[in-house]
């Protein structure tokens, strides 16, 4: 079974491929829901950058890219069945990629 690429708002090729080309049902895997999820946290990351350091560098990250982090939880929701949801899959991939990834910048949080 392959994967189809469906338009998604703001997200890069690794985010919207999403779905089994043959059922076209959402991801019901854990794996699959993790690369996914793991996809739209590093285009978050690519796309803001400045943002996410300087929420780093003033301790106001999550106010400043909240927005940002919403558009993705929504679309990864929309792409993966209630159970895997509920696995907390999205907010794993935001700490793993878009936040220890900057682990470098100076701030008064770590």
């Amino acid at each position: 079974m392959g994967d189809v690429l469906l338009p998604a708002p703001s997200f890069d090729v690794g985010a919207r491929d999403v779905y089994d080309r043959e059922t076209m049902q959402p991801i019901d895997k854990p794996d699959r829901a993790r690369q996914l999820a793991r996809a739209i946290a590093s285009d978050l990351t690519l796309y803001h950058e400045k943002e996410i350091v300087e929420g780093i560098e003033n301790d106001t990250l999550f106010e400043v890219m909240k927005e940002h982090i919403e558009e993705g939880r929504t679309l990864f929701k929309s792409r993966v069945t209630p159970e895997i949801y509920e696995l907390n899959l999205y907010d794993r991939a935001i700490v793993d990629v878009m936040i220890k990834s900057k682990g470098h910048v100076k701030s008064k949080i770590w």
